[in-house]
């Protein structure tokens, strides 16, 4: 790309992994590191290691916040609104999501610092259902997620979300979403490293383009194909 081609590439890549281990060892993103994983910290994450202590088994999983706590979910006063560039803006609660039509799937989740759980069974709403029913706009290229969780945002250009295992997923192997999974409704993108898989969403607007995320803005690729950006496959 960009002269000169090794240096321009590879450097954002190392910034952007440098500072999510950074934030990890200050204490802003982790909770809840699992035992088992925990015993087989790879490489990667290994340099923080003494930052961080594990609380409670996850199954594998390594749970990050950027704020230092989980959001609480009220299913009595919680909305995913979804509105923006569309024809039909809709505000769900928790139950009017429940009743759109469900799908089941299990797939790999792939964290960008290198560890994945295998076969996780998510169940949910696709999120091709979700934009037929709100009728996006001719300007519509693109979808903000809106976390709870201030003051992350991720973006997918309108195609990405169209994938068909792009879901808005509330179950997880067969249980309601645990809070730190992200409850009450969380993204799932397979093809995607983690980060883009926003938690406690909230609201989703339909925007003229995508833009940068979170952590986007520290250094991660905006498109995050699991093998193929953030300098993994090149």
């Amino acid at each position: 790309m960009d002269s000169p081609p090794v240096n321009h590439e590879q450097e954002p890549r190392r910034y952007g992994r440098g500072i999510f281990l950074a934030t990890v060892a200050g204490g802003l993103s982790s909770l809840y590191w699992g035992k088992a994983a925990w015993d087989q910290v790879t490489g990667v994450v290994s340099p923080v290691a003494g930052a961080i202590a594990p609380i409670l088994p996850t199954g594998g999983w390594r749970i990050y916040t950027i704020s230092g706590h989980m959001p609480v979910f009220d299913p009595a006063s919680w909305r995913l609104g979804i509105g923006g560039h569309v024809g039909q803006p809709v505000s769900l609660t928790y139950d009017q999501l429940r009743a759109l039509p469900k799908t089941e799937q299990t797939s790999v989740f792939h964290c960008v610092t290198g560890w994945t759980v295998q076969n996780v069974h998510w169940g949910g709403v696709r999120m091709s259902d979700v934009l037929a029913r709100v009728q996006p706009l001719p300007e519509a290229r693109a979808l903000r997620f809106t976390s709870m969780e201030v003051p992350y945002v991720d973006y997918l250009t309108l195609g990405q979300a169209e994938l068909h295992d792009v879901l808005l997923a509330y179950e997880m192997d067969g249980q309601p979403l645990p809070r730190e999974h992200g409850a009450p409704v969380r993204l799932i993108i397979p093809e995607m490293y983690g980060y883009k898989s926003v938690k406690w969403l909230q609201r989703i607007d339909l925007v003229p383009k995508a833009e940068n995320g979170y952590w986007e803005n520290l250094g991660y690729d905006r498109d995050a194909w699991v093998g193929r950006s953030n300098g993994y496959g090149s």
